[in-house]
């Protein structure tokens, strides 16, 4: 998908919504965004319970989808580190999580921003957010023997699902 092709979006949370792509899919990232993870790489990793993003292969490269770990229900196992680490988005409106045309939230964002999009105020808000999440990082770090892998599940799983690098 190359710039300057639009996005239509019609999946079981959004119709009707279109986007432009205006930077090279992976490339344009704002300065200090260098997430660590793409979105393929995540998803066949195991990220949210295998419960994201199912129904949105007509916006996403197929490619994203290959080896993916998807579910029809929530699975904890299909997580990288085989733990339950998503909340109901009623959670995240209720806790004010969900910034402009992305109902799914923080990660939605991140697919749209990889392929190419920018909004640049929802784009501010996300990178700070992503910024702040890394705060996660130094306390596997500092609680946990390096290499162990093991230590931490909970927060290396979020780690991972907010793109920074949770084998650390």
């Amino acid at each position: 998908m190359p710039p300057g092709d639009i996005i239509e979006v019609n999946d079981r949370m959004q119709t009707g919504y279109r986007y432009e792509l205006v930077a090279p899919a992976g490339e344009g990232f704002d300065a200090g965004f260098e997430p660590f993870y793409s979105p393929r790489e995540m998803l066949q990793m195991g990220v949210f319970e295998g419960k994201y993003c199912n129904d949105c292969g007509a916006e996403f490269p197929a490619e994203w989808f290959e080896n993916a770990k998807l579910s029809d229900a929530p699975d904890p196992s299909l997580n990288y580190f085989g733990i339950k680490s998503r909340q109901p988005l009623s959670v995240w409106r209720e806790k004010g999580w969900i910034y402009g045309p992305d109902p799914r939230g923080w990660f939605q964002w991140y697919c749209r921003y990889y392929l190419g999009r920018r909004l640049p105020q929802i784009d501010a808000i996300q990178i700070k957010r992503w910024r702040a999440f890394a705060r996660h990082g130094g306390q596997v770090r500092a609680n946990c023997a390096p290499g162990d892998v093991l230590c931490r599940p909970r927060q290396r799983q979020a780690l991972l699902q907010w793109a920074h690098d949770a084998l650390i």
